[in-house]
Parts: C-alpha cells; structure tokens; sequence
C-alpha cells in the first residue's frame, strides 16, 4: 500500500474543519463567561490536535485493514484502538496535570470529533437537495 488514500485526506479535512468551527466556538463560550487565559487556548490546541490525530490514526487503520484478511484485520483494528486510547488518556492527564492547559478546554475537544461526523448525514443531505 503506497500513500494515504484521498478518501483519508478528504474524511480527515472535513473533521478538521469541525474541530477548528468547534474549537472557535469553545474558545467564545470561554471568554463570555470571563474564564478564558491562555490556558484556554494551550489545552484547545492539546485537545483538538489530539482529536483529530485520533481520527487520522483510525482512517489510516481502516485503510490498512482492507487490504488484510479478515483476523488480521481485526486484530489490526482492535490495536489501534487500544493505543488511541492510551494516547487519549495520555493527552488528557497531561491537560490536568501540566498547569499550561486548562483541563477543561484539552477534554471538550475529544467530542468534537463525534458531533462532526454525526452532522455529516445533514450535510450529505442538504448537498444532495442542492443537486
């Protein structure tokens, strides 16, 4: 397998897209409430990165796993979860621990991800009307 497949650079844009639209919004709630500092936008730029790290690193994972047979694709599979896990866990105690993330603006961003690609269908949907 040569290269990460369009589909990969195309699904990971569109998250992409959500995390930063999501991140602006975070970062507006948190300065309308008088809560933001630089904190704010360390632990957004910690947990958005790692968002959407975790997406591109399942993407690819998927790829790959096409191209095996079926157990070792689920073993492939389920090993990427796991270590995106730990990875997520990892980022996500840094955010706590290290006093220059705000623990709050690392951990909001991880759902970013799943309201995106739960918004897709409403997009695809609203495309398609306009075709």
């Amino acid at each position: 397998m040569s290269g990460i497949d369009p589909v990969v650079k195309r699904e990971t844009a569109y998250i992409a897209f959500w995390i930063l639209i999501f991140s602006v919004i975070m970062e507006a709630v948190f300065v309308a409430l008088g809560r933001w500092n630089l904190t704010v936008l360390f632990g957004n730029f910690l947990g958005g990165g790692a968002a959407l790290l975790n997406f591109f690193l399942m993407a690819v994972s998927v790829q790959k796993s096409l191209d095996m047979e079926e157990k070792d694709a689920q073993n492939n599979m389920k090993l990427s979860h796991t270590m995106r896990n730990i990875m997520i866990i990892a980022v996500v105690v840094i955010g706590f621990v290290v006093p220059v993330f705000s623990p709050w603006s690392t951990i909001i961003p991880q759902f970013f991800t799943r309201i995106a690609v739960a918004l897709r269908p409403l997009m695809d949907r609203k495309k398609n009307k306009e075709q």
